[in-house]
């Protein structure tokens, strides 16, 4: 191993041996702008903000089963950012189209696994579109490292560019390493024995717990693996590679915050409601039966510290299985059927249950990765992120950013992935899908809008009164 190589931690590299030519594994990015910036602006933010985080200045070395980060000898920021324009009076759905084609176009492997593409002509300003790929790190980084490209006021505030890197980026010697990990694993042993007994002082009943807990986690790798596979509905199909997006008018969030305080339950809550009423609207729509005992939709489920500084990237996060029920038209049976589900995955372990599993993956054979993922992608017909983004208005190299919007990738068989991101008093929906599935973006969009209306419409109207509202142990 040469100098200026980083072993990649073993859940970074499942989700790099994740990529197949029909899910290419990138999260990907698009972020509208008011007005057309300066190419030799954005450039020094990228180099300020950006590369000081060296994993996007580093291509990835395999060898065997193993696989490192490099730094690329011959990395320049010209092979990353492309300037293009779209033709005419370009409009949502010129963008879309342009978004859904680079979204079906792989990165190339030879060089550090990220693109930008800032495009010109679109509705009088500009657009941002970025593609990372997943194995760099999870979502929610991904998203703070975007937003931290971006300012408060049109002023930009640059320094002296930094060599710094936020990575680790000395190399310690073989002996070094286990002579570090030692003295580690030994204070940690020493802290975790002192907190035990001081537990079982301060509680008697805390070895019962602990084994409790213990149990608890058992029986959710139980049921993540007897779970019933999905119903084969038009949301399953072989897929062709072939991307299409499409992003909805923005909701009110202050029209979402009351929707939900009438119906005793959180934002996340009528939000997940409003998505599976697209969905029943969807089936609706395609005359297709619609599963009784519902749908599965995969979820990231953070397990890094909201308020901890991105200093360092890599993927921490696990996937929870949520249960959609779309077979209920009732808006208002249906948000307390979501919530009901939603309460239940909070007080389970499987986040951290599927953390593990993908680290196993990452440390196996190819093949152990790609039969575990055959199978758990028979588990979930799409995938739903939900990311709480910034309470105000942010500018782009001077330029405000009208509407953000990021999807993360579907693995194996999952061809459907819709995205929900909060921003500047407004909520984002956004749908990424193949095109071999019987669901049309655009479509989607005003069947989401359509759900929350009336979920909002009979929760107003008081048709049923407020509940107690339960904490929330953790937002998904």
């Amino acid at each position: 191993m040469t100098a200026h190589q980083t072993p990649m931690t073993s859940v970074d590299r499942a989700w790099l041996k994740m990529d197949t030519p029909e899910n290419p594994m990138m999260i990907s990015g698009v972020l509208a702008l008011d007005k057309q910036v300066s190419i030799s602006r954005l450039k020094r933010l990228l180099e300020e903000r950006f590369l000081r985080f060296r994993r996007f200045r580093q291509r990835i070395v395999e060898r065997g089963e193993k696989a490192y980060w490099q730094d690329d000898p011959l990395f320049d920021l010209d092979n990353h950012l492309h300037q293009i324009a779209l033709p005419g009076k370009a409009d949502k759905a010129a963008l879309q189209a342009l978004v859904g084609d680079l979204n079906s176009t792989a990165l190339d492997f030879r060089r550090p696994l990220w693109q930008m593409h800032y495009i010109d002509n679109y509705e009088g300003g500009a657009a941002l579109l970025v593609r990372i790929h997943h194995c760099i790190a999870d979502g929610i980084s991904l998203v703070r490292v975007m937003l931290a490209l971006t300012d408060k006021t049109p002023e930009t505030r640059l320094s002296k560019i930094s060599t710094r890197d936020s990575t680790p980026a000395r190399e310690r010697t073989f002996v070094q390493k286990i002579l570090h990990r030692t003295v580690d694993n030994i204070h940690t042993a020493i802290e975790q024995t002192g907190l035990f007994i001081r537990s079982v002082r301060e509680e008697p009943n805390y070895p019962l717990k602990l084994a409790s807990t213990a149990s608890d986690i058992t029986m959710d790798l139980l049921k993540l693996g007897l779970a019933r596979f999905e119903p084969e509905t038009g949301l399953r199909h072989r897929l062709s590679g072939r991307k299409q997006v499409a992003w909805a008018e923005p909701l009110d969030l202050a029209e979402v915050k009351a929707c939900a305080r009438a119906l005793g339950g959180t934002v996340n809550d009528a939000l997940l409601c409003a998505a599976t009423g697209a969905l029943h609207r969807l089936f609706k729509a395609n005359g297709e039966a619609i599963p009784d005992c519902g749908i599965r939709v995969a979820v990231p489920f953070n397990l890094r510290p909201l308020d901890q500084p991105i200093d360092t990237l890599g993927n921490e996060f696990g996937l929870v299985l949520v249960s959609l029920p779309v077979e209920v038209a009732d808006p208002v049976m249906c948000f307390r059927q979501v919530q009901e589900n939603m309460n239940r995955i909070k007080r389970s372990y499987q986040a951290q249950v599927t953390y593990s599993l993908l680290d196993l993956f990452g440390r196996g054979p190819d093949i152990l990765e790609r039969r575990a993922l055959g199978l758990l992608s028979h588990k979930a017909s799409a995938v739903l992120t939900n990311v709480p983004g910034p309470k105000e208005a942010l500018y782009l190299a001077g330029s405000k950013v009208t509407q953000p919007m990021f999807w993360v990738p579907q693995s194996g068989t999952i061809g459907i992935g819709m995205s929900i991101f909060s921003y500047a008093g407004t909520v984002q929906f956004g749908i990424t899908v193949d095109k071999a599935i019987q669901a049309d973006p655009d479509a989607m969009m005003a069947y989401f809008r359509e759900s929350f209306q009336a979920l909002s419409h009979t929760a107003l109207a008081g048709r049923q009164g407020p509940r107690e509202e339960k904490p929330n142990q953790k937002a998904l």
